[in-house]
């Protein structure tokens, strides 16, 4: 019987959070300070806890936090950052958008940079590797941390679709000098609108992040850096604050959700592989199928949405169009031209899950025949 399983429902995935919702907009409302208050300061301390991190630093986006993250570091004017070849674009505008230069390197099967083609793109220009857990799968961190101590390199995570996974037991966002975090609302721990945040066990670090996203200024109207106006919402960060509380349970759920993926699509998709000593929290579930449109169409007109995350690799952009000339990454290209994400919501039943791999199946088995 033909159901309906959509991609994504923002209001089906944050309805068990209403009635918390209310009650931490109604405070907000009430407390008559509604930039960088108490709800800020609460839930940059609950986040730092949840890592055991030092700082939380709240600010406006994901985007954002990459972007002061690095600029915090005051690195030379066109700095190389290593970064993988397929991340999401904001990753490369970030580099770019702090006056540094983005130096991609092809994923490996998991859709992760290859560590293993890491260290022969080190030049002495490199200041930065900036691991991208890409859909909720934590990086090869061991190597990295390796390569990054061999070199005197930073490391800046981009923990945007990773809250909660760990490597080996270590959440990701606490291997690096900074770590950065997007709140969207799609994300495992998404806010009601735009927010980010940055972790650091680095005090001055903290401290001057603090300064750059309120105008560069410690103290009002003096100003020490050139900053920027990127300052966590209190109404968001009541939200995120609620929401925290249920993160784990909303990771597991999603890993419930991927294991039933995990045993009933056929075999000849390509799924994501579980290591050991991994924890992903599936953000994202990602399969690659060569007629991947045409799958995607297939799935609609039997009531089931899918995503591609993302159709156009970041070094093919219109707006990247003269920073990466003469360069090829197929297997970057073969990546976006295949992957595709199917349903793993909070909201999700298994049943929904169930229904989406009997589609596959059915659809597969009939392009095979």
């Amino acid at each position: 019987m033909k159901k309906s399983v959509e991609y994504e429902n923002l209001a089906k995935l944050n309805a068990p959070f209403f009635e918390a919702y209310q009650q931490s907009f109604q405070a907000v409302m009430q407390s008559g300070w509604y930039i960088l208050g108490t709800q800020v300061k609460s839930f940059e301390e609950d986040f730092a806890k949840y890592h055991n991190a030092k700082y939380c630093v709240g600010l406006a986006s994901g985007l954002d936090a990459l972007i002061l993250a690095l600029q915090a570091l005051d690195l030379p004017p066109a700095s190389e950052v290593i970064v993988a070849a397929n991340a999401y674009v904001a990753c490369i505008l970030s580099i770019i958008k702090a006056g540094l230069k983005p130096v991609l390197v092809e994923p490996g099967e998991d859709g992760n940079i290859d560590v293993s083609k890491i260290e022969s793109h080190i030049t002495p220009y490199t200041k930065v590797i900036m691991p991208v857990h890409l859909y909720g799968h934590p990086c090869e961190m061991e190597v990295i941390t390796s390569l990054a101590q061999k070199y005197q390199l930073h490391i800046v995570e981009d923990c945007a679709q990773a809250h909660g996974a760990r490597y080996f037991d270590k959440k990701v966002g606490t291997f690096s000098t900074i770590a950065a975090f997007s709140f969207y609302p799609t994300k495992n721990l998404g806010a009601l609108g735009d927010a980010g945040a940055v972790l650091t066990n680095d005090e001055n670090l903290a401290v001057k992040l603090k300064a750059l996203r309120n105008y560069g200024s410690h103290v009002k109207y003096h100003n020490d850096y050139i900053g920027m106006n990127s300052r966590l919402d209190e109404v968001q960060a009541g939200f995120l604050k609620v929401k925290l509380k249920a993160l784990d349970h909303i990771n597991q759920h999603k890993r419930v959700l991927a294991a039933i993926y995990d045993k009933l699509l056929d075999q000849r998709y390509l799924k994501p592989k579980v290591k050991e000593g991994f924890f992903d929290v599936f953000h994202i579930y990602n399969v690659h199928a060569q007629n991947r449109d045409k799958l995607r169409v297939y799935l609609k007109e039997h009531g089931v949405t899918t995503e591609v995350h993302y159709p156009v690799a970041p070094y093919r952009q219109k707006a990247l169009a003269g920073i990466f000339t003469q360069e090829a990454f197929p297997v970057s290209d073969k990546w976006h031209a295949t992957t595709l994400s199917l349903p793993i919501s909070y909201f999700h039943t298994l049943d929904d899950i169930a229904y989406v791999c009997d589609l596959m199946n059915t659809f597969i088995q009939r392009e095979n025949t």
